[in-house]
């Protein structure tokens, strides 16, 4: 952290020379910006498919099943309501709400009293990777950027670029497949500086990373020119990379909100954790934790939002066309752009991404996010681990959709004289 204590005359030399960003720079945040604040040591986070199961057990494909929404409620609850401190989910179906259900404390009376419902905000995680996805679509397909072009050319011009980092995609980027190996899968500005001017063995293999979705939000920046890709920020009194995060980041923020939250009716998601979101526990319920500000590692992880939040950006994108139209998300959707589960079910093709977030004492934010067969969404938050056993959300949740997928039965060729009545 710099000294926060600026006088009047650096003052006026910062705001000089951050006036032709156009962007909304609040100088003592700025100033108290951190890179990489001591509240990240020893999180765990997410790992995409390098966790969980890829198989489940299917239903026979060639019978079309439809889900059994009542006994997906109700083995969802079973499946959760003794082994987490609390959650909430939402099922829609075309848009609208199909069936919901909200258990047990987002903060429990020890830390305030707060009951789960579909508009209590936690940070999500890596669920923040789909809505950064989403905006790097968008991004892309306004400037006529293919998802195959090199990255190289936006990345600030003042960072050195290693070993065959002309060579990744934003493709490579939204798909774990850049090459970049980062210990603690941390996404921090500096830490992604570093790597990219150690540079890659090599790119196209599946490797899990923050960084690759952290590197989208100065890409965001740098693509809309909200952030030149050549900006220099040469002052004495605060480094010029806590510059360079706070603008990027800034203007990645203002593009999310603007460009998705808006046009979805969504107000209030923040990278912060004001009073109001759900705490996080260990299992069992101990005291509660305040993940806190995440905004340095914006792009893979950060976005605090609620079950109602998620689902309305889903909407839009899936069906709504405010943000992506319907072709260009189905389009996301099969490239695996910000997902990590892709399962062909008896009902049609599931798309899922999983978010986790968890200190070293073992308590957990966990979100979920799904695009299901029969134009359906899913969104599932708990806030802790699932039991003490530590099962893995993504599977317990998808095992329970899977099991409640019914086959269709069609009577259609029934007439009338085939009917019987009985005594």
């Amino acid at each position: 952290m710099v000294d926060d204590r600026l006088t009047r005359a650096q003052t006026s030399e910062l705001r000089a020379v951050l006036r032709p960003l156009r962007l909304d720079i609040d100088i003592d945040d700025l100033v108290a910006h951190e890179l990489r604040p001591e509240r990240l040591e020893g999180i765990v986070t997410s790992k995409g498919l390098e966790e969980g199961r890829l198989d489940f057990h299917l239903p026979i494909r060639p019978i079309p099943h439809q889900l059994d929404v009542n006994g997906f409620r109700s083995d969802l609850h079973d499946a959760l309501k003794d082994k987490v401190a609390g959650y909430s989910m939402e099922l829609r179906q075309h848009g609208m709400r199909v069936t919901s259900r909200n258990h047990g404390w987002a903060k429990t009376s020890d830390d305030g009293g707060q009951r789960w419902t579909t508009g209590v905000r936690m940070h999500v995680a890596s669920v923040s990777k789909l809505l950064t996805a989403f905006a790097m679509t968008k991004v892309l397909a306004a400037h006529g950027i293919s998802p195959d072009a090199k990255i190289s050319a936006y990345l600030p011009r003042y960072w050195s670029k290693g070993d065959h980092v002309s060579d990744i995609t934003y493709r490579q980027l939204m798909t774990h497949r850049s090459g970049f190996d980062v210990p603690g899968s941390a996404s921090d500005f500096s830490t992604m500086k570093a790597h990219v001017a150690a540079g890659v063995a090599s790119t196209g293999g599946y490797h899990y990373e923050n960084m690759n979705f952290g590197l989208c939000r100065l890409l965001i920046a740098t693509i809309t020119g909200a952030v030149p890709v050549d900006a220099r920020f040469q002052i004495l009194f605060i480094p010029e990379d806590v510059i360079w995060d706070y603008v990027a980041t800034t203007a990645y923020a203002e593009f999310v909100r603007t460009h998705l939250f808006e046009p979805a009716c969504v107000t209030g998601p923040t990278h912060t954790h004001p009073g109001s979101d759900a705490l996080a526990y260990d299992m069992p319920v101990g005291s509660g934790w305040d993940s806190g500000d995440l905004t340095s590692m914006a792009g893979g992880a950060g976005w605090h939002c609620s079950v109602a939040d998620l689902l309305a950006v889903m909407n839009d994108v899936r069906r709504v066309g405010n943000i992506l139209t319907p072709a260009q998300t189905q389009q996301l959707l099969d490239d695996s752009f910000g997902i990590d589960l892709t399962l062909t079910t008896a009902a049609g093709v599931l798309y899922n991404k999983n978010g986790l977030w968890r200190d070293g004492s073992g308590r957990t934010e966990q979100s979920l996010a799904y695009f299901l067969p029969e134009d359906m969404e899913l969104v599932v938050l708990a806030n802790s681990p699932i039991g003490t056993a530590d099962e893995f959300f993504r599977d317990v949740v998808t095992d329970v959709y899977v099991a409640n997928l019914r086959p269709v039965i069609d009577l259609s060729f029934v007439t009338e004289r085939d009917h019987v009545t009985h005594p």
